[in-house]
């Protein structure tokens, strides 16, 4: 059991959560297939294939979501819809409108839906309540935000935040590649991306190059600056960081996988070796990294639990903003613009809802824009 992705949250250390109570309420939503006329289902299963909804080794929780979505192209359902307007054009001797047509392209969603074929994900998270992470296997922020906001809904309080730090990823991988070296117990590997800041947005992308030399100075010194760049920590983990402090294409180095054969062989299941080595190794890197960014920013540190109350917000305005420009009324999308806390992002979604701007969640947990009449 290898991550090979980071979405990194923050929890409060004083979060009041045992194992017994994250399993009973994983328990009340249950992963179930998606019926005839569903589109997507997602639930909580067994990340060990046992009747236990949460895997607990060594003070570590590991949980799972599995996620069905129905394959139905939407060429297939334009061809099929243009074929049934064609038959209504000859009935009624004229062209179908508008509304038929939006009426006809829904009835044959509705009739081809049972017969789709369907894929299923199972994502995986990882949660540290001593040290107060929340780790999602995603490797995009949507996917991430399925599982945090299913997590969200199955439990009465999840005081998340997303993790910001005093130096912003770019800013400090610019730095490490002008120096020519990484921060303390890291080392730069021979992958890199450049992207130029001006409206061409020009990219220099180095894979399996050496970084050394003055090439990457030079593109530094012309306005070009690090999206991605490939680090290994303490000669045991490699990794892509992202200047959106995503962590991708991890992948453990031979002596950990070394010593989780070692522990399958004194007896320990493999899934649980595994995952107990990852754990403890996930959990050395993060605060190094972090550190690296020179740590996070004042107003994270101590009570990250969100205080504010849940009267109309006066950064309401400024989230619908968020939404409009980005076209994505994700909960996650705003509290990383407006960088607060989870639960005051998911109450300015809420009321977004309610007011009609953005559509309800969907059964993938996804919501979408209401497109004006």
């Amino acid at each position: 059991m290898w991550f090979k992705n980071m979405m990194l949250y923050r929890l409060p250390v004083a979060w009041q959560m045992t194992v017994a109570a994250l399993e009973e309420a994983l328990q009340r939503k249950p992963f179930v297939r998606c019926g005839s006329q569903d589109l997507a289902s997602h639930g909580w299963v067994s990340p060990t294939g046992t009747d236990c909804m949460v895997l607990s080794v060594a003070g570590h929780w590991l949980i799972a979501m599995e996620t069905e979505t129905k394959l139905l192209p939407a060429s297939v359902i334009t061809q099929v819809t243009l074929d049934k307007a064609e038959e209504l054009e000859d009935q009624q001797g004229f062209k179908p409108g508008r509304k038929q047509m939006k009426e006809l392209r829904e009835a044959v969603t509705q009739e081809l839906l049972p017969r789709a074929f369907t894929q299923r994900r199972r994502t995986y998270a990882w949660i540290d309540p001593t040290a107060g992470w929340l780790v999602i296997d995603a490797t995009t922020a949507s996917k991430a935000d399925a599982v945090v906001e299913l997590l969200h809904d199955t439990l009465d309080e999840l005081p998340l935040c997303l993790l910001d730090t005093e130096r912003s990823p770019q800013s400090a991988m610019a730095d490490w590649l002008a120096a020519g070296e990484g921060p303390a117990n890291f080392t730069i590997d021979r992958d890199c991306e450049l992207r130029a800041i001006t409206n061409e947005k020009a990219a220099v992308r180095y894979t399996h190059h050496p970084l050394e030399g003055d090439e990457i100075p030079a593109h530094l010194a012309a306005g070009k600056v690090p999206t991605r760049l490939a680090l290994t920590f303490d000669d045991r983990i490699s990794f892509v960081l992202t200047e959106r402090f995503e962590i991708k294409r991890l992948a453990f180095l031979d002596i950990i996988q070394e010593q989780a054969e070692k522990a399958a062989a004194e007896g320990d299941p493999q899934f649980e070796a595994d995952f107990t080595l990852m754990a403890m190794e996930l959990a050395r890197l993060i605060p190094c990294l972090i550190d690296a960014l020179g740590g996070m920013r004042r107003e994270e540190r101590g009570d990250l639990v969100d205080k504010v109350e849940a009267e109309t917000d006066d950064l309401y305005e400024q989230a619908v903003e968020v939404v409009n420009t980005t076209g994505k009324p994700s909960i996650s999308v705003v509290q990383r613009h407006l960088r607060i806390g989870y639960n005051r992002a998911a109450r300015l979604i809420e009321e977004m809802e309610r007011r009609g701007v953005v559509m309800p969640a969907g059964p993938d947990g996804v919501r979408t824009m209401r497109v004006a009449a």
